[in-house]
């Protein structure tokens, strides 16, 4: 059986921003789905110990004075989603994120804040994954496609069912089927395992930052950096 049909795991970040070496995590989820129902799902409510902006709880609906009250301890939900994602991956089954370059660079300068061990060294150093990103494999196989690439914008050019975007279940959940649904459409995706998909999506996310350098150095932004690095960006130390 292809991938797209063997249990997978989806993972989703709401947080304080965009920035995903500044910003913090405020909702969490690990759903795993076998056909196309979940089996197994965790969520973590988190303190992010600063201040939630406006415009972010305006999205994710998680206010500064709710997330004090009601959310744990950042430090301890970093180490559990850390925990589970690594358990996954050590059980062979793939971990899919939309945008993954953005939740797992996030959780990666989470667990460097607050001196917790990285992905990688939880998988005895080997490189984390792998990793299925909807995001990166749709802009590559279906380059030219008009409109936007948000998550909304593609589970309706998929057919798949958003019940309530930026709740951190619900996205992963959507994560999930999308993927499936591209490999679906998609046969040259289905055909890889997810070893060299992961692979793939490597190189494909390269070739996209290129692109959009150049496009914005064209653009009159000469000194703009895209960077190239998938799944996850390196971390920087960064303040606590």
């Amino acid at each position: 059986m292809a991938w797209h049909g063997e249990p997978l795991v989806g993972f989703d970040l709401e947080t304080t921003g965009t920035d995903p070496l500044e910003a913090r995590i405020v909702t969490a989820a690990v759903v795993r789905v076998s056909a196309d129902d979940p089996v197994e799902r965790r969520v973590w409510l988190a303190d992010p110990g600063v201040r939630i902006p406006a415009q972010a709880s305006a999205i994710h609906g998680i206010s500064s004075e709710r997330a004090a009250a009601e959310g744990r301890p950042a430090r301890e939900v970093a180490e559990e989603i850390a925990r589970t994602l690594t358990g996954h991956w050590e059980d062979g089954v793939p971990v899919v994120a939309y945008n993954a370059a953005f939740d797992l660079t996030l959780l990666s300068a989470e667990l460097r804040r607050y001196g917790l061990p990285s992905l990688s060294a939880r998988l005895a150093g080997r490189p984390i994954g792998p990793v299925i990103d909807p995001y990166t494999i749709d802009r590559a196989v279906d380059r030219y496609r008009k409109g936007k690439r948000t998550l909304e914008a593609v589970c309706a050019e998929y057919g798949v069912a958003l019940e309530s975007a930026h709740d951190a279940t619900a996205d992963a959940l959507a994560a999930v089927r999308v993927a499936r649904a591209v490999a679906g459409r998609h046969a040259s995706v289905a055909a890889l395992d997810p070893a060299r998909l992961h692979e793939r999506q490597v190189r494909w996310y390269a070739e996209w930052a290129a692109d959009f350098q150049a496009f914005l150095r064209r653009k009159g932004n000469a000194e703009t950096v895209v960077d190239a690095s998938w799944p996850m960006r390196e971390t920087a130390p960064v303040g606590a």
